[in-house]
């Protein structure tokens, strides 16, 4: 215990708050050097290295709101560009459909008037086969009448002009019996 006792009795003489002197002017210098060092060295690096990263950040938030700007603006007008499109469109669809019944409205035309060239061919052509039959069947009847009017009259009526003049006459009071009875 000795040795124990020895040095706490040294150490009383001491306060171990407060350092030697020796210590407290190295621990001052050594103080200074490294503030000089963190001073003058390390604090200007780390502050540019601070403002290159700030500007990179403030940069890329400011590069980042142009581009969500110009993202905005591209997306407005392709906005803008489809509705156009889509007005385009429609207006197409439109001009499409008024010609689709321009075109059903000419061909309409068309084959009416087609139509009615049709019938009227066909009556034309009626009426002509009507005129050839009417002919026909006049000469007929003509012929029929002279060979009956000779057979009850008794004499020939071979001659052509009276022949004709008869069938006439018999043609004309049929004609007319017929308009009567139609009225």
């Amino acid at each position: 215990m000795t040795m124990a006792a020895t040095i706490l009795a040294a150490e009383e003489g001491s306060n171990p708050l407060i350092p030697h002197t020796f210590e407290l002017v190295v621990g001052i210098f050594s103080f200074f050097v490294v503030l000089f060092f963190v001073g003058k060295l390390l604090v200007p690096r780390i502050q540019k290295t601070l403002a290159e990263r700030t500007d990179a950040i403030e940069g890329g938030i400011k590069r980042a709101e142009e581009a969500q700007a110009e993202a905005l603006n591209l997306q407005k007008q392709y906005r803008d560009q489809l509705a156009e499109a889509r007005h385009e469109a429609a207006r197409l669809r439109e001009e499409a459909r008024e010609q689709a019944a321009q075109i059903r409205a000419e061909l309409r035309e068309d084959a009416q008037a087609e139509a009615r060239r049709l019938v009227e061919a066909a009556h034309a052509q009626i009426e002509a086969d009507r005129q050839a039959a009417f002919a026909q069947l006049r000469t007929e009847i003509g012929r029929l009448s002279t060979d009956l009017a000779s057979r009850i009259v008794g004499e020939s009526l071979e001659d052509e002009a009276r022949q004709r003049r008869v069938v006439d006459r018999f043609l004309d009071e049929l004609e007319s019996s017929d308009a009567q009875a139609v009225r």
